[in-house]
């Protein structure tokens, strides 16, 4: 789906959204009513004497009004509830879009904006769901009606306010024109607005600590004011144009009373003298009073409709966007939708032993997009570097290396050299530009990303940590399928027990955003003991022991190598972390420049000898 499809959503809730319209219709008629009672009251009752049939006339009000609550209150429960779900429906298959998208999309959009469009937008969706939509519908049958009630009494008197109405809708769609663009401009500012104040928020710490708070403070100013300047443009829209509605309203009701005033008392001169009654008079300022309430209402409804449209524009960006990253797989093609049971069942079938080879592997870059070098890439899939070259770059140059199941594989390399890339491309957060990566013989684009992804466990240098308790995080991706023993084997393994087990809930301390409270460290080992819990065929360790001491480092890395049947991947700048793997190779400027063992290595007296020297 590449659009975000409104009328799908309310043919889902027509039944909900024509139960609401005849509630409003009824409603309304009744409405429409209740100034031809006054006019018998007055006619009839207190100008005819007729007392005999007030009180049918004061029934007849009183139905009037507990009818309307009934209705009223049907249309607006109705249109709540189908404006709820449509919201809700909207939002989450927003959101599966969202997550449907490869890394390359997030590489190029910043958080806030996406939270603004997943709140803020589809909130503006859900007031034209939930009551602007039928207002709308409200406000057109009402001025029908009214129209012709009005016509009925006196046609030449109710030209006045047609022309009125005609007056204000010509107004409306001017200050919907200039609206338009403003509330695009309001929404795109206060996005940037959001994620600078998330920014900061979550990066308050380095805030602090290199006293910064001041220019922060002004970065969010500028983005403040830019803000308000925009509201501040948006309300000198409406109070350009809304005083010409509220004008044209009052001065209905001044000539309508005037001019039926005069035919009242000195009759009508296009209708031979004709006369209006009095109670036809009350009865005509009534429908005119209920003239200028859908008048008025056409500012407001402008203002909120232009808001929609632009919140829809913006959604359209996102569900115009494709995911570079596809399913070729013909099993995963037989799984598509929401059976999950089903998925997994299928996926099973394939028993991955962990042989992994590269062939001839290149990655490259557009110039055009953001993208940057590795360890920012290790932090953000080499892919977040602005760069103004229109010309590609190369990441990874004609890799080639394989790995047999249950061996260890070492990398090493400078930053930059496209290590974390390796891990990224095999884990199919992006596709190989040149040759091809195979798991178990089997190119990994042909594998059902399900099964490949669930194949890997890694602890990657960027951290993350959920908001949950440690044994969430751990259970991570897989809470039915760990158990508790494994768990705390897992804690065991990565050493986190050493700290877990002083804390007061131990795994079921709850720790704060991004493992706030922990040491660098602390989140190294949780990390190492999610990846160790899952038991997957191939795991990789991404710089994953770069915050922990020596003892500890020396420790897990004894741990990991009695692992045995688990193909292991070790990203290290130390050498100690990768002397005792099987196969070592050494990256320089994308392309394996040294691959042997750490002795043969070391005999080739290159990259690696230099690297060993200068830690030793």
């Amino acid at each position: 789906m590449n659009k975000l499809n409104l009328f799908r959503y309310f043919k889902r809730y027509s039944f909900l959204y024509l139960i609401a319209l005849l509630a409003m219709s009824a409603g309304t008629m009744l409405d429409q009513a209740a100034p031809l009672i006054v006019q018998h009251i007055i006619d009839d009752v207190l100008i005819a004497k007729r007392m005999e049939i007030l009180n049918f006339l004061l029934l007849g009000i009183l139905g009037i009004g507990v009818g309307r609550c009934i209705f009223q209150y049907t249309k607006e429960y109705a249109c709540d509830y189908a404006g709820s779900k449509i919201a809700s429906e909207v939002r989450i298959n927003l959101f599966q879009k969202i997550q449907s998208l490869s890394a390359n999309f997030f590489d190029g959009i910043n958080s806030g904006e996406l939270m603004s469009r997943v709140k803020d937008d589809v909130d503006r969706i859900w007031d034209i769901a939930a009551f602007m939509g039928i207002l709308m519908a409200e406000v057109f049958i009402r001025t029908v009606t009214t129209i012709i009630f009005m016509v009925r009494i006196n046609w030449q008197l109710a030209l006045i306010p047609i022309v009125g109405m005609i007056g204000s809708g010509v107004i409306a769609i001017m200050m919907e024109k200039q609206l338009d663009d403003l509330y695009g401009a309001v929404m795109q500012e206060g996005s940037e607005m959001n994620n600078t104040a998330a920014e900061n928020l979550a990066g308050v710490r380095t805030v602090k600590a290199f006293a910064r708070e001041g220019f922060e403070i002004a970065k969010f100013h500028k983005h403040n004011q830019k803000f308000y300047e925009l509201n501040i443009d948006l309300s000198r829209v409406f109070v350009k144009y809304n005083p010409m509605i509220q004008t044209i309203t009052r001065l209905l009701s001044v000539i309508s009373l005037l001019l039926g005033g005069l035919i009242v008392m000195k009759g009508n001169p296009l209708q031979g003298g004709a006369k209006m009654s009095v109670g036809e008079l009350i009865a005509f300022t009534q429908y005119v009073g209920g003239m200028i309430w859908p008048m008025e209402m056409l500012g407001w409804l402008t203002n909120g409709l232009s808001s929609a449209r632009a919140s829809v524009k913006r959604l359209n960006k996102i569900y115009a966007e494709m995911p570079d990253i596809t399913e070729n797989s013909e099993l995963a093609k037989i799984t598509e939708g929401d059976d999950v049971e089903l998925a997994d069942a299928m996926f099973s079938q394939f028993d991955i032993a962990g042989d992994i080879s590269f062939e001839h592997v290149t990655y490259e870059v557009s110039g055009k997009k953001n993208e940057g070098e590795e360890d920012s890439s290790e932090k953000n899939s080499e892919a977040t570097e602005s760069s103004e070259s229109a010309e590609p770059r190369k990441i990874l140059d004609d890799v080639s290396f394989d790995i047999k199941a249950g061996q260890t594989l070492g990398i090493m390399g400078s930053t930059g050299s496209g290590k974390t890339t390796i891990i990224n491309l095999l884990k199919r957060m992006y596709d190989v530009t040149g040759g091809s990566i195979k798991l178990d013989g089997i190119d990994i684009r042909e594998l059902p990303l399900p099964t490949l992804r669930r194949a890997i466990s890694c602890v990657m240098q960027d951290i993350f940590l959920f908001s949950d308790t440690i044994d969430g995080n751990i259970r991570l991706g897989a809470r039915e399928s760990i158990t508790t023993a494994e768990v705390r084997s897992a804690l065991n393994q990565s050493h986190a027990s050493e700290f877990v087990d002083k804390m007061e809930e131990k795994e079921n301390t709850v720790i704060g955003e991004r493992g706030v409270g922990l040491s660098g460290g602390q989140k190294q080992r949780i990390t190492i003991a999610r990846a160790l819990a899952r038991k997957t065929p191939v795991l990789v360790l991404d710089d994953s022991t770069s915050a922990l001491d020596t003892e500890t480092e020396q420790e897990i890395q004894g741990v990991l190598a009695e692992l045995s049947g688990m193909t292991k991947i070790i990203i290290a700048h130390r050498i100690s972390a990768v002397r005792k793997a099987d196969k070592i190779i050494v990256l320089d400027k994308g392309k394996v420049a040294e691959c042997g063992t750490h002795e043969e290595l070391l005999a080739l007296g290159g990259l690696y000898k230099e690297t060993y020297d200068s830690q030793y």
